[in-house]
């Protein structure tokens, strides 16, 4: 909708890497846990009230439990598609399973049981449209943190530099679509390449 490019085919979402194409839903949700944006929303249907405080912060710390496994899951679903479709063949002399079991052994807490059977339900990777791209949901995380903190850095409470940010996001990456690459959208919105410092600090695992 606020494509500035005129090609359909590279408009909007059209003909944008994997790596990027979920940033701006996945960064929309950053603001569901805004202080003045929920506040804003969240009210009694009833009697109008606003959303209590405690519970305001039931559903910010929500936000990083269990993020460590969470993000360990994640990896461990990545890893194996990339993986298997990078490096797996029947010459290799080795199943699927023992494969993505090897990843395991990096990637999950507790061993996989004997009979788990885990990549005959990963439908991702062999019957949808993410075979050696399922990262992408985890790079998507990434992106939308990242692009987020550039409003926390300008100050969230501000609301002429947070115009002017969104301003500028609008400008860049929900504007460019698949005319330029996401690495130089991106930099173009944020000034530098993408960093994994807001995503680990949003999750709560600074300190990990």
């Amino acid at each position: 909708m606020l494509t500035t490019v005129d090609e359909p085919e590279a408009a909007g979402i059209s003909n944008v890497e994997w790596d990027a194409v979920e940033l701006p839903s996945q960064f929309m949700e950053n603001w569901c846990l805004d202080r003045a944006t929920l506040m804003g929303m969240a009210r009694h249907w009833q009697t109008n009230e606003p959303l209590p405080e405690d519970e305001f912060q039931k559903l910010r710390k929500s936000r990083t439990f269990n993020a460590g496994l969470a993000t360990l899951r994640q990896v461990h679903f990545a890893l194996s598609d990339l993986r298997l479709h990078s490096r797996w063949t029947p010459e290799l002399g080795i199943t699927p399973d023992a494969l993505r079991r090897d990843v395991a052994t990096t990637t999950t807490v507790m061993e996989p049981i004997p009979e788990d059977q885990f990549l005959c339900a990963f439908g991702h990777i062999f019957a949808g449209g993410y075979s050696a791209g399922y990262y992408s949901y985890k790079w998507a995380e990434v992106l939308s943190a990242d692009a987020f903190a550039a409003f926390e850095d300008a100050g969230l409470d501000n609301e002429q530099k947070v115009q002017s940010t969104g301003a500028l996001f609008r400008d860049t990456v929900l504007s460019l679509g698949g005319s330029r690459s996401p690495s130089e959208v991106f930099e173009a919105f944020r000034g530098r390449p993408a960093s994994t410092e807001a995503l680990i600090r949003h999750s709560g695992l600074v300190n990990a």
